[in-house]
């Protein structure tokens, strides 16, 4: 399935059926009177979380969702059915922002939860509603309301507890296969990875969920390489592991390069939690690591690991990192989300 993480999409509300003007004309009742129906209400819009979608390819081929219009009343005192309502099922993760991409109008975080986004039109009234002592035979009826219409943008960010950074080819893809069931595409060229990947992490009775995005070059929020764009997957995340390729000459280079990136995005990506691994230690004798390792450790500030997922060096560390670090954001969540005790005598 291809993976897709924004789409435009146009919605309108139904709108409401109109109201009906009849009289009854039946043989043998002397005086007739009103008895138009009224018009049925038209459906409304809603956004739903659901199980089973990670991606939005679903709004690729498909750009209009239109709600049911409610029926007009008829005669007899009957009224029209209300329209139905239109159900747009999005993954989990999902913004729902309006047309210029700015304002945000919803999110849905978890599956079941549901928002409405367009309200359908009430249906109008019928001649039998404005009947009145003074007006025995009326012979106005309302129309029903206008539908609702409008352009939004969805936007899915990924619900990860920890996020994968690094360069291309940094073995962040490789992690990934690793430590989950997850099968990325993995090559000895950069940009292998051109769409984010999930996994599931279990361990120890315990598990999380790992995202990996594409790599990230030096000038990505000027759209160099794949850009930027896929940075948004991390906004959620409770902790980075930032992998540096330890094959490479200068690893505190590449360390302040994604560094970089990740201040230039914003949205707090450089102010959340990281641990910091120089990966590919199989590939490096032990002298060249212990000077590699120094290097990134005095550009990181702390003590990064030494990893190898293709031998599992270093790998049960990470995980065991990792677990701390999403164990007391998740602690510090459910703290704030209790209420305060009240003071009782």
């Amino acid at each position: 399935m291809k993976f897709l993480d924004e789409a435009k999409i146009f919605i309108a509300s139904g709108a409401g059926g109109n109201g009906c003007v009849a009289f009854r004309r039946e043989k043998f009742i002397e005086f007739g009177g009103p008895n138009g129906g009224d018009g049925g209400r038209g459906g409304d819009v809603w956004a739903e979380g659901v199980d089973g979608l990670n991606t939005l390819i679903d709004y690729r081929y498909q750009q209009h969702f239109k709600a049911q219009r409610g029926q007009h009343g008829m005669g007899q005192n009957r009224a029209g059915h209300g329209g139905t309502d239109m159900v747009l099922k999005v993954p989990a993760g999902t913004e729902i922002l309006d047309e210029d991409g700015e304002e945000l109008i919803a999110e849905i975080m978890e599956v079941g939860q549901r928002v409405k986004l367009l309200t359908g039109g009430n249906g109008g009234f019928g001649n039998a509603h404005f009947k009145s002592s003074t007006n025995r035979a009326p012979r106005r009826a309302n129309p029903g309301q206008p539908a609702q219409e409008r352009w939004i943008r969805l936007r899915l960010k990924l619900i990860a507890d920890a996020g994968l950074v690094g360069l291309p080819n940094a073995g962040k893809s490789t992690f990934l296969a690793s430590v989950t069931a997850a099968k990325p595409k993995i090559a000895d060229y950069p940009f292998t990875t051109l769409h984010p990947g999930l996994g599931v992490v279990r361990a120890d009775g315990r598990e999380f969920v790992l995202a990996d995005i594409p790599g990230l070059i030096e000038g990505a929020h000027e759209g160099a390489g794949l850009g930027d764009r896929f940075l948004g997957h991390l906004e959620r995340c409770r902790v980075l592991l930032h992998l540096v390729d330890g094959t490479q000459e200068d690893p505190a280079e590449a360390y302040r390069v994604i560094r970089e990136e990740l201040s230039a995005y914003g949205a707090g990506l450089d102010e959340k939690p990281e641990i910091v691994a120089l990966s590919k230690a199989d590939s490096l004798d032990p002298d060249l690591a212990k000077e590699r390792l120094a290097a990134l450790g005095k550009a990181a500030g702390s003590r990064p690991l030494l990893l190898s997922s293709a031998s599992g060096r270093g790998v049960e560390d990470a995980l065991r990192l990792l677990f701390a670090q999403i164990t007391a954001a998740r602690r510090e969540d459910v703290e704030e989300a209790e209420p305060a005790a009240t003071w009782r005598p």
